[in-house]
C-alpha cells in the first residue's frame, strides 16, 4: 500500500474518561492532534462529575465502578490506550489513581494513565524540582493537591485558586482570570506551573503563558494527551505550538 494511502491498521486510538460536566478538554485533545488522522485519534467516554469538594457526595463520584464501565466502552472500540483525564488524584490521593490505572487494565486489557500521573511523568522527565500550583478549585482541595506534590518530593512555592466548586463553571473561567493567576505565581522562581484541571481552557493559551512568564507550563490536558502519545509509541514532538513540553527532547 503506497505510504500516501491510509492505513487504518497503523493509526493508535487514544481513549478519555471525561467528567460529565466538561467543556473543555474534547475540543483540546482533538484539536491537538488535527491533522496527524492516519496516526492517532482521541475518543471519549464520559462519567459523573458535577463538582468538586470534599463533601461525601462530591468524593462518591470518584468511586470505582463508574470507571470501569465507561472504561469498558472504550474498550469496545479497541482503543491502544485509556486516560481518566481528570485531576481527581490530586485531592482523592495519587495512590487511588495507581489502583485505578491497574483496574482498567485488569477489566480491558488496556495500559491506562490518569491526568494527575501524568503530570509526575513530566515533571520527572523534564527535573522539575520545585513548582507553582494554578485552579479553579477551593482552598482545601489545593492543599490537599500540594500535600501530594509534596509528598512525591517537589516542593510547591506559590499557589492560586479561584474558589470554585461547581465543575461546569470552570470552563467559564477567561483567559484573562488564567493569565493573572499564572501572573501571581511566577513572582518567585521555579521549574514549572502546573495548572490543575480538565475543563479549564487554559490548554489554549500555553505558549502565551510561557513567553509571558518565562517558566515551562504544565497543563493537565496538555501532559495528558503528552503521555498517552508516549504510550501508544507516537513521539510527543510531533504536536506542535502548544507548548515547551511538546518541544523537549
Amino acid at each position: 500500500m503506497p505510504k500516501t494511502m491510509f492505513d487504518p491498521t497503523e493509526q493508535k486510538k487514544i481513549g478519555m474518561l471525561t467528567p460529565s460536566s466538561n467543556t473543555a478538554l474534547e475540543p483540546i485533545c482533538s484539536r491537538m492532534v488535527s491533522g496527524l488522522e492516519d496516526q492517532v485519534t482521541m475518543h471519549y467516554s464520559r462519567l459523573v462529575v458535577t463538582k468538586i469538594s470534599l463533601e461525601k457526595e462530591a468524593l462518591s463520584q470518584f468511586d470505582l465502578d463508574p470507571f470501569l464501565r465507561a472504561a469498558e466502552l472504550l474498550a469496545h472500540a479497541d482503543v491502544d490506550a485509556i486516560a481518566w483525564n481528570g485531576t481527581s488524584g490530586g485531592w482523592v490521593g495519587f495512590e487511588f489513581d495507581r489502583m485505578l490505572c491497574e483496574k482498567i487494565t485488569e477489566a480491558t486489557g488496556i495500559p491506562a494513565i490518569t491526568s494527575m500521573l501524568a503530570m509526575l511523568d513530566a515533571f520527572k522527565e523534564n527535573n522539575v524540582q520545585k513548582l507553582h500550583m494554578v485552579t479553579p478549585y477551593i482552598p482545601s482541595i489545593d492543599e490537599l493537591i500540594a500535600k501530594q506534590y509534596e509528598k512525591c518530593g517537589y516542593q510547591v512555592i506559590n499557589v492560586r485558586g479561584l474558589n470554585q466548586t461547581i465543575n461546569r463553571s470552570f470552563a467559564l473561567i477567561t483567559p484573562e482570570q488564567i493569565n493573572q493567576l499564572c501572573k501571581e505565581v511566577s513572582v518567585a522562581p521555579a521549574d514549572g506551573i502546573s495548572i490543575i484541571c480538565t475543563n479549564l481552557r487554559s490548554t489554549w493559551q500555553v505558549e502565551q503563558l510561557e513567553r509571558a512568564y518565562g517558566i515551562t507550563v504544565y497543563d493537565s490536558t496538555a501532559v495528558t494527551v503528552w503521555k498517552t502519545l508516549k504510550m501508544v509509541g507516537i513521539d510527543p514532538n510531533i504536536i506542535e505550538g502548544w507548548g515547551k513540553l511538546f518541544a523537549a527532547k
